[in-house]
């Protein structure tokens, strides 16, 4: 979370994590030395509770709620796993591969110019509550770039080494430039580990053939960013017809009734 950190980063992670009614001091002048360790010690070892406390679900963020945390320990919502529904019908698994589409252009996108990016994705990233609405429900391997300040702040901040990485091993980590990160990472990753599982075999051809060579294309590290980009959003283009608006899908049922969009 802090590979590339930023000064408007550092003053949201204060401001957010003290929890008091005047938002705190960016000097941390109400901290205790204790407090300050407290937060050095869960950025190094577990950034999840952090992400959901900076970045509310509240406030739209595809987070869950913040509940608590002490150390490892997370207190959240009962959801389920994403994979568990790899074999369900058509219509449920299109609804989540365009809310996980929807959540990767909102990471790359957004209001406040954070650029959250994916280092490991795997079965348990994310999850969907009992509403039917996808979140990411492991937040640990999530880095943020601030796009607002810029990358070139962050690249002259590669010499400073992580001491975070090294609290329980001795060791001297190389990380890689903020620059290296491609745009498209994210969706190489979910084009590549969910969205085949999610889509595979669901359609009559020649919709299904349209929908894997678009995976494919979106799939492919050595690919521009534009051209990944393009081909999730010709993937959009296929799947938003196929996305029927029930009353199971309560986190938007029935808003969708009277929306011209469906």
């Amino acid at each position: 979370m802090l590979r590339c950190p930023s000064q408007r980063l550092l003053d949201r992670i204060v401001r957010r994590y003290a929890e008091v009614p005047d938002a705190g001091s960016v000097y941390m002048d109400h901290f205790t030395d204790r407090d300050k360790l407290r937060l050095l010690y869960m950025l190094s070892i577990n950034t999840h509770p952090i992400i959901l406390q900076i970045f509310p679900g509240a406030e739209g963020w595809p987070f869950p709620k913040y509940l608590g945390s002490c150390g490892r320990l997370i207190v959240t919502a009962s959801t389920r796993p994403l994979k568990e529904f790899y074999g369900s019908s058509s219509d449920v698994t299109v609804d989540l591969a365009l809310q996980l589409l929807t959540i990767i252009d909102f990471m790359m996108n957004n209001g406040l110019n954070y650029f959250f990016y994916f280092t490991h994705v795997d079965a348990d990233t994310f999850g969907v509550f009992s509403n039917g609405q996808l979140f990411i429900q492991d937040a640990s391997m999530l880095g943020v770039i601030d796009k607002q300040e810029g990358r070139d702040l962050m690249n002259r901040q590669q010499k400073y080494k992580d001491i975070f990485s090294c609290l329980a091993v001795d060791c001297e980590p190389e990380l890689p430039s903020c620059s290296s990160i491609k745009e498209s990472q994210n969706l190489i990753m979910i084009c590549e580990k969910f969205l085949p599982k999610l889509l595979k075999q669901k359609f009559q051809l020649p919709l299904q053939e349209k929908i894997n060579s678009a995976l494919s294309i979106c799939a492919d590290s050595f690919l521009s960013d534009q051209e990944i980009i393009t081909a999730t959003q010709l993937l959009v283009n296929i799947l938003k017809p196929l996305q029927i608006c029930d009353s199971r899908f309560v986190y938007r049922y029935p808003d969708c009734k009277y929306s011209t969009k469906l």
